[in-house]
């Protein structure tokens, strides 16, 4: 059986699947809809790229536990938890930690404060979620390229009736009745001719830096394991060398570090999060898994203006230049810096993550201002829910999610989630993004899906009448 498609080199490609929902992007987001439609009796492929779910949290290295907010996320950390994955970090374990420059996290507060970080391991993480999703009866597709979208051409909305795919058993097609977006970065919903805004950000003014507008840079996250932090914390105090910037002069001098790998970060009032992510003037670390063990972020340069969701090139370029970073960076650390002289690379992020990809233009866009004025919506996903913003001096506002944000304009059988919902940057970015709430659209997208299929409808036909979390 072949594809459908008046283009003859698409229907020529062999149908491999079919299925009731088709899953692109096994991340947080599209794990969760796997799963609940799974469990709700639909017939469920799950197309991945890498070879375990998670997305940026397995695969990316991120690793961020938090306590369950509901549904599967809760499941998740209690699966993560019974297995062992779960490690914390606190006031108690790091008593130098809190107001460290060297944090990622906590640097922030007061030297001293009390703290909990909560860190899964990322590699066991991955193995836990891949079991549920067997469990469940999800077809799951490691080591599967997403490549295209077959679409049927309508009036008003036009219909996705297969995706392409690669895979070792190579170039494949899989037929679906309904399609949900798990990329992360909008990949699907742009194949299938939705419209969206490019990703980025707002963008610094010429008085930050030269007015040319670059997106937020990507990272790639690492691990060093055998770290001695204590000792590292004692350099600091008795060296007087709080930042490391006598280290990282001497290795300097040296020419032991390259161009680039520690470079000033970008002043000015429109730097966006310019304190974690334009700039690497020194270490930048976090505790993860096990004691000992370190998650570190190498950042793009942000005058690279470098755009991984929509060139390969770039993509390319991000990776070959972060692996090199890290390559010099754990060398100047063991040879430079007291507390790593036993510590190794204990593992490199398999992609560098894209802090804001492409944002579909949905049925309705959700903004900062919705969030702002508390608006409620009839088709309402969740109930009034609390969440800091940073843009108002970190307000916390209490809103509602709208499912029409799930439902790109133009596509009659999309849903989106997570990264990939229809909300513009302000209301997405650092706010909407993590793990929780990622898990919590994909199991909303899931239930809709499966909803869907048992009453042979389309998801632009679903009246979402009652909250789901």
């Amino acid at each position: 059986m072949s594809v459908e498609h008046t283009d003859p080199s698409v229907a020529a490609i062999p149908v491999a699947y079919d299925a009731d929902i088709v899953v692109i992007g096994a991340g947080p987001g599209g794990f969760a809809a796997a799963l609940q439609a799974a469990r709700m009796g639909a017939r469920v492929i799950l197309v991945e790229k890498l070879d375990m779910p998670g997305g940026v949290h397995t695969s990316g290295l991120q690793g961020a536990a938090n306590e369950g907010v509901g549904g599967i996320h809760t499941e998740l950390m209690e699966r993560f938890g019974a297995a062992g994955y779960i490690y914390c970090a606190d006031h108690e374990s790091h008593p130098d930690w809190a107001g460290n420059p060297l944090s990622h996290y906590e640097r922030m507060k007061p030297a001293g404060a009390e703290f909990a970080r909560l860190t899964f391991n990322p590699e066991g993480a991955g193995c836990v979620m891949a079991d549920l999703l067997h469990e469940a009866g999800v077809t799951a597709l490691y080591g599967t390229l997403f490549v295209d979208c077959v679409i049927e051409r309508r009036a008003g909305n036009d219909r996705i009736t297969a995706i392409i795919v690669e895979n070792a058993g190579g170039r494949q097609a899989i037929r679906g009745k309904i399609f949900i977006e798990g990329s992360g970065v909008g990949q699907v919903a742009a194949a299938a001719g939705a419209p969206f805004v490019p990703g980025g950000g707002p963008q610094p003014d010429a008085a930050d830096w030269d007015g040319v507008a670059r997106p937020i840079p990507g990272g790639l996250l690492w691990t060093m394991s055998g770290v001695n932090f204590d000792r590292l914390a004692r350099h600091q105090r008795d060296a007087h060398d709080p930042e490391l910037a006598k280290t990282i002069a001497e290795a300097l001098a040296a020419g032991d570090i390259p161009d680039g790998l520690y470079r000033p970060r970008m002043g000015g009032g429109n730097a966006v999060y310019g304190s974690a992510y334009i700039g690497h003037p020194t270490l930048d670390m976090s505790p993860i898994s096990t004691d000992g063990t370190y998650v570190f972020w190498q950042n793009a340069p942000y005058e690279m203006a470098l755009r991984m969701d929509q060139s390969g090139e770039d993509q390319s370029t991000a990776t070959r230049l972060l692996r090199s970073f890290v390559n010099a960076e754990a060398q100047f650390l063991k040879k430079y810096a007291p507390g790593f002289e036993d510590a190794a690379i204990a593992s490199v992020g398999r992609y560098v993550g894209v802090r804001d990809g492409r944002h579909p233009i949905g049925e309705h866009v959700f903004t900062l201002e919705d969030a702002r004025a508390g608006r409620s919506f009839r088709d309402a996903v969740t109930r009034p829910m609390t969440k800091v913003f940073h843009w108002d001096g970190f307000q916390p506002y209490q809103f509602e999610v709208p499912f029409r944000s799930f439902l790109p304009k133009g596509i009659d059988n999309l849903i989106l989630t997570g990264a990939s919902l229809s909300f513009d940057y302000k209301a997405l970015f650092m706010v909407m993004r993590n793990f929780p709430w990622c898990t919590q659209t994909g199991e909303i997208a899931g239930y809709a899906a499966a909803l869907c299929i048992d009453k042979r409808i389309g998801p632009k036909e679903l009246e979402w009448r009652e909250p789901y979390f």
